[in-house]
């Protein structure tokens, strides 16, 4: 089954809250490539089933009990390989009852979403396996339009995203939020896969549609996160004003049939004057306390470099 095969209401829908399942999913079991596995697996059933049983009240929640249960079936197959299962079978059928994502504190304390984004940075791995194993995980992207984006071969690719999820899990990494030395070392790489993440939802390298709304607003909702969580960071800061004034100017981009429109020629009466605002005022915070960054000083007038 590929992308273009599905109902892309589903498929907008399942790549919108595969992210938060997995976050949900990962910190529960602490094993990531587990985890993330029996979300991808939950995903393809979904693709296949809801566009033929229609889309269920709590979408969400089937997410999580499905990969829920296939996490456990992978639990509980390792532990009858070793011997085990006797000694942990009352933890494992307790695991094993659903929790709605209410209950499940979903973005209730934190989230786990961000977390993830740190986590698929994590300092084991070089930066383009972060970067592909983040747009992976996090940006929903699949594994062919990330090899399309790096210029290889999807099985190249597929390779890299998985020896990626197998060195986070060899490193024994809990799923948790890094002390705040660790988010200073991989605040670089965090930033840079926002970035691109922004970019190709701003700019599509893939698919009929020139914007992927849900990629660039989960890109933005996360840099919102991360400014919450690092409130005098001024380069995120810097990356969030310019993502914000480049957004703003989306609906005005292009015209009915999707034909791109020079900004001097939009109608300015479409942009959106409150992200307009919002943007302003993180720039103009940052310059005034005499930072310029990267991010600052990139060209918006055209939209994300890509």
């Amino acid at each position: 089954m590929t992308a273009d095969s599905v109902d892309p209401g589903v498929l907008h829908l399942l790549r919108e809250l595969a992210p938060h399942v997995l976050g949900v999913v990962a910190r529960r079991h602490g094993d990531f490539a587990a985890a993330e596995d029996a979300v991808q697996e939950a995903t393809i059933a979904a693709a296949a089933q809801w566009p033929v049983e229609g889309v269920p009240a709590n979408p969400q929640g089937w997410l999580y009990h499905v990969a829920l249960r296939r996490v456990t079936d992978h639990v509980r197959s390792e532990l009858a390989r070793r011997r085990r299962e006797d000694a942990v079978a009352s933890d494992l059928w307790a695991d094993w009852a659903f929790v709605p994502p209410a209950e499940a504190d979903i973005g209730v304390e934190q989230d786990d979403t961000l977390v993830l984004l740190f986590m698929c940075c994590h300092p084991v791995l070089t930066p383009p396996s972060a970067i592909a194993l983040t747009l992976r995980a996090v940006g929903g992207l699949t594994t062919a339009e990330i090899a399309k984006a790096f210029l290889v071969p999807e099985a190249t690719m597929a390779q890299r995203i998985s020896r990626a999820k197998q060195s986070i899990k060899a490193s024994n990494a809990s799923f948790s939020m890094p002390t705040e030395d660790e988010r200073a070392a991989r605040l670089s790489a965090v930033l840079h896969v926002l970035y691109l993440m922004f970019s190709e939802g701003y700019t599509s390298s893939s698919g009929p549609e020139l914007h992927r709304v849900d990629l660039s607003n989960e890109a933005i909702r996360l840099t919102r996160a991360l400014r919450s969580l690092l409130p005098n960071d001024d380069e995120v800061a810097g990356l969030l004003a310019p993502t914000l004034l480049t957004d703003a100017r989306r609906i005005a981009r292009t015209g009915p049939s999707g034909e791109l429109i020079p900004l001097d020629e939009q109608h300015r009466t479409l942009w959106d004057r409150r992200l307009i605002a919002e943007g302003t005022a993180l720039i103009s915070g940052a310059l005034s306390a005499g930072s310029v960054g990267f991010y600052q000083l990139q060209d918006r007038d055209r939209g994300p470099p890509r």
